[in-house]
């Protein structure tokens, strides 16, 4: 069982840059691929970028393309969220989300979930 605690959320004004973090405990942290979703008022759940176990291999949503970049400490089972260049359309709940292998964009293929942390963004 693996369980995720996300940190670093807040309020930023538009063109500003915040950096989410997701602390994991139980389970072999370097098996596990790490994503980050984000989920605002009224719409489903969006994948914002994924990163495999052994940190080599990444993907991003189109929306944070170039603004977004994920990394990971497995040293430190933590995975980072580096957000650059913010946007008042990225406001949302940011949840950290692992499963085993490899880095789906899919809600439904990730096994453990964090609680979220709230990223608003004001123009």
């Amino acid at each position: 069982q693996v369980q995720l605690v996300e940190s670093g959320g807040g309020l930023v004004q538009a063109g500003g840059s915040l950096r989410l973090a997701c602390a994991a405990s139980g389970g072999t942290f370097s098996l596990y691929a790490m994503a980050w979703f984000r989920q605002a008022p009224e719409k489903e759940r969006e994948f914002v970028g994924g990163i495999s176990g052994g940190g080599r291999s990444t993907r991003y949503g189109d929306s944070v393309k170039g603004r977004f970049t994920i990394s990971r400490d497995n040293a430190k089972k933590s995975v980072y969220l580096q957000m650059n260049s913010l946007k008042p359309e990225d406001t949302a709940v940011y949840y950290c989300a692992a499963r085993p292998g490899l880095v789906p964009t899919n809600v439904g293929e990730y096994n453990y979930w964090g609680q979220g942390t709230q990223v608003t963004v004001s123009s």
